[in-house]
């Protein structure tokens, strides 16, 4: 017997993984939710969802949707809401995807507070969470992953992951905070940020860390431990950035011994990367190369990958091509869905649970406050392994 999931926010990001989930051969219904009733109205009334969708289950709010009977919540709402509206759902008995970052808000301390209370909220409620972080099955986070389990990497002693996304460089960030505002949401999100304005509170890019740390933390399986970092400010006085710093470094000790540098840079001279190396004593991965003392290979991308199972993968190529459902992140996008669904239907943890998640939030977090306060080396907290 399959699964039920509610998919709430339906805008550009949240409207990719609405096939996703409903060619999922593990999942028997969906419902669909957003507080825009024309978005709703335009995914409500696709014939093409009528084998797993009934009318009935469109829902203009999350409260609602927790009201159903539904299983499973996916969250695709703004990022300001995610580990909010994770608890919230979780009180109400459902399981929860979400998709990146854990909370995304100008003050750090809170994050934390959000961080601590997804943690205890999935131990008391014994729902399960997961953290929907593309970088972990891009195809190199993939590969990389078999080559430590096979020990290929040695002891592992650096590692570097770096979002570069220059604010006005393709997916432009102008534009995607002026999208993100015109909604409802956002405009109750314009009052909020008001009173951080009031208080002092400077925002930064390691706020949203966790494209540039799950690549290395996930292969290492080792967590952050203490920080320090720099930032840098836009020299053009550019109205986007305000006070907050528009690049921000950092180096991190991790609790394998090995070092750790996480880039996020706004303010660049780039066309963009997001992308990740880790060097060990026996062997290495950078640029696609696998490397070893007395030589490089480059691995192409089809090696990197893990096999989704053949039934998942006939029903995605059926449901949507090739093409589509190995598009999104590095075709993370099927792997994530995949990861969760299988998971509620065995009701086993998945593996980017809530104390994954938090370890590649929180050195963010930590990260900021050490630019803040002109490299402070800081601890960076944990909550543990999953239990």
């Amino acid at each position: 017997m399959g699964i039920s999931v509610g998919i709430v926010g339906l805008g550009a990001f949240g409207s990719e993984f609405v096939d996703l989930f409903f060619h999922h051969p593990l999942v028997d219904r969906i419902a669909l939710c957003d507080r825009e009733p024309k978005k709703l109205a335009e995914f409500a009334q696709k014939e093409s969802l009528r084998k797993k969708f009934d009318p009935s289950d469109a829902y203009e709010s999350l409260a609602a949707l927790c009201r159903s009977d539904i299983q499973c919540v996916a969250l695709f709402t703004q990022h300001w809401l995610h580990a909010i509206q994770a608890v919230e759902a979780m009180e109400a008995g459902k399981h929860v995807y979400s998709a990146v970052p854990v909370l995304c808000r100008p003050d750090g301390d809170e994050i934390l507070e959000w961080c601590d209370r997804l943690v205890e909220t999935c131990v008391r409620t014994g729902q399960h969470y997961m953290f929907g972080e593309t970088t972990y099955y891009r195809p190199e986070a993939q590969f990389c992953r078999r080559q430590a389990a096979a020990g290929a990497f040695g002891d592992f002693m650096y590692a570097e992951g770096e979002y570069i996304h220059d604010v006005d460089s393709g997916y432009n960030l102008r534009d995607v905070i002026r999208w993100r505002l015109s909604s409802t949401a956002g405009r109750e999100w314009a009052e909020e940020l008001k009173r951080y304005d009031a208080r002092g509170i400077i925002d930064g890019p390691m706020h949203y860390p966790t494209h540039s740390t799950s690549g290395p933390i996930s292969v290492m399986k080792a967590h952050a431990v203490r920080v320090w970092a720099l930032p840098w400010y836009n020299r053009a006085h550019d109205e986007f950035f305000g006070k907050q710093p528009s690049n921000e470094t950092a180096l991190f000790a991790m609790s394998n011994g090995a070092c750790m540098r996480i880039c996020e840079h706004r303010d660049i001279g780039h066309p963009g990367r997001e992308m990740f190396r880790v060097y060990g004593t026996k062997g290495s991965f950078e640029h696609e190369q696998w490397c070893e003392r007395l030589s490089s290979r480059p691995v192409p991308e089809e090696e990197m990958r893990d096999p989704l199972p053949p039934e998942v993968e006939a029903a995605y190529e059926a449901g949507l091509g090739r093409d589509r459902f190995r598009g999104g992140h590095g075709g993370s996008h099927a792997y994530l869905i995949h990861e969760f669904v299988s998971a509620i239907a065995a009701d086993r943890r998945p593996v980017i649970n809530a104390w994954e998640a938090v370890r590649y939030m929180v050195p963010g977090v930590m990260a900021h406050k050490s630019a803040l306060r002109d490299g402070e080396v800081l601890e960076v907290p944990d909550w543990g392994d999953a239990p």
